[in-house]
């Protein structure tokens, strides 16, 4: 809901985390200019997706590195005749830095999560803290449609080879503005050109291999078969907390979705659903990222 007709205003963040157990340690920021203790957070840039500004936000005001991890419930509220949405996320401590003291932010602290539930300025910050504290070390698991491809009218050749359309490698930078905040390491795909092209470009970025799965193309798939092999996925990727991605087709999806129990939910080209796992390949948390709707 806006306030009188105007846009809202779209912010993301994250509650940093370092250590386990009774070691567990949360990250603060102090802003000198309202006198506050809060969690990182900022506003997103015209041309960001929400998890990008999270990751970018929280370096900046504390030099933390970090990757996110289980989304967390978004906070409304006014700001002037306008709605701000914060969008959270846990965030997984990847590396910290030393934070220069400025005139956004002087002073960054860790400390016990009963501590900084004391310290926190703003009771919905609390509350985003406590949500984050309530849940168990999670692995994303992010499970994507191919980007745009050429139209099967179009292409007279070998279905299985054809690729994505100027539409399609356009849609690419967004897709990796979500596997880079999730810290995705390992790419499967569907042995289909298409599937495979969606993960080619962030596969550079990263310097990384893709895994082909033929069980998974549109020629192969079998509900059973894929059934079967998504359970085996996310256990896996629980079992070794390595962030991952599996590429697939529409009409497959569905069977992709079934077995983490994930309901179906129409997907756009280079759109996707982040299963969040525990370490047994349960989901805790999922999340939905539209290309249609870049701020949802």
């Amino acid at each position: 809901m806006n306030l009188g007709g105007e846009q809202p205003v779209w912010a993301a963040g994250a509650v940093p985390q370092r250590g386990l157990g009774s070691e567990r340690e949360v990250l603060l920021v102090h802003r000198p200019a309202y006198d506050d203790w809060s969690l990182p957070k900022g506003k997103a840039h015209s041309d960001e997706l929400l998890p990008t500004t999270a990751i970018r936000e929280v370096g900046e005001e504390s030099a933390v590195q970090l990757r996110l991890g289980a989304n967390l419930t978004p906070q409304r509220y006014p700001i002037g005749s306008a709605m701000k949405i914060v969008s959270w996320w846990v965030g997984v401590t990847l590396a910290s830095g030393s934070h220069a003291p400025d005139s956004e932010v002087d002073k960054v602290r860790w400390m016990s999560p009963a501590e900084a539930e004391q310290t926190l300025t703003y009771c919905n910050e609390r509350t985003v803290l406590a949500e984050a504290m309530a849940l168990p070390d999670t692995t994303p698991l992010v499970i994507v449609r191919h980007a745009k491809a050429l139209r099967r009218e179009t292409w007279k050749k070998n279905d299985a080879r054809r690729p994505l359309s100027n539409r399609g490698h356009q849609q690419l930078p967004y897709l990796t503005q979500i596997l880079k905040p999730f810290g995705v390491r390992n790419l499967v795909s569907s042995s289909s050109t298409r599937c495979q092209e969606t993960l080619a470009e962030y596969a550079t970025l990263i310097k990384a291999t893709i895994k082909t799965e033929p069980l998974l193309s549109e020629e192969q798939a079998t509900d059973q078969a894929v059934g079967v092999y998504m359970t085996r996925l996310a256990r896996a990727v629980g079992a070794s907390g390595t962030p991952t991605v599996v590429c697939g087709h529409r009409p497959v999806i569905p069977a992709m979705l079934a077995p983490l129990g994930i309901p179906n939910h129409p997907l756009a080209t280079a759109s996707c659903v982040i299963a969040h796992l525990d370490a047994r390949g349960t989901v805790v948390r999922t999340e939905w990222h539209d290309t249609l709707r870049a701020k949802q």
